[in-house]
């Protein structure tokens, strides 16, 4: 088994090219649902804590755009991330595209994110399976504070779902 690179809450490791977050929100599936693909949710719980997110397009169907800005606390970095809706089924499946909006992080093949929304019964189990083009994307992700960042947006999501419900 993989060494998990989350906390207690949140399991996330590393397989080849691919990065997996697992959690499970004490949330009903169409709320988690309406939490991760509405705009004013999204910008509420997207990124590391102290950041603030910009949601610039979210058009969440098969050829659907994306894209997100992250805003660091003082105000002096962004932090872009776009992709392409390539499947959707709601309230379970969510599959896009995925890049680092910055060059030239976004002109080569992108990672193709596989989101899963589990039914648990009044709770939900998310499973996000990113499989990036190369192993160098990976790691640079994952040096790059990706699995922190996972952890604390998802410690947010979960904030936001326990106000919302």
């Amino acid at each position: 088994m993989p060494t998990n690179l989350g906390n207690n809450d949140t399991e996330i490791y590393a397989e080849d090219t691919t990065l997996v977050v697992e959690r499970i929100f004490d949330a009903p599936r169409e709320l988690v649902w309406q939490a991760m693909t509405t705009p004013k949710h999204i910008a509420r719980w997207y990124g590391r804590t102290g950041t603030t997110t910009t949601v610039v397009e979210m058009d969440v169907r098969p050829g659907g755009k994306w894209r997100l800005i992250a805003h660091t606390q003082d105000g002096k970095n962004e932090v872009p991330f776009a992709g392409e809706h390539l499947e959707v089924q709601q309230p379970e499946k969510v599959v896009r595209t995925f890049v680092f909006d910055v060059p030239p992080f976004n002109s080569g093949p992108p990672a193709v994110e596989t989101l899963t929304l589990e039914d648990l019964g009044g709770k939900t189990k998310v499973l996000s399976s990113t499989r990036f083009p190369f192993a160098e994307a990976l790691s640079g992700a994952v040096s790059s504070g990706l699995a922190e960042g996972s952890v604390e947006q998802y410690d947010r999501l979960a904030d936001l779902l326990t106000e919302l419900a």
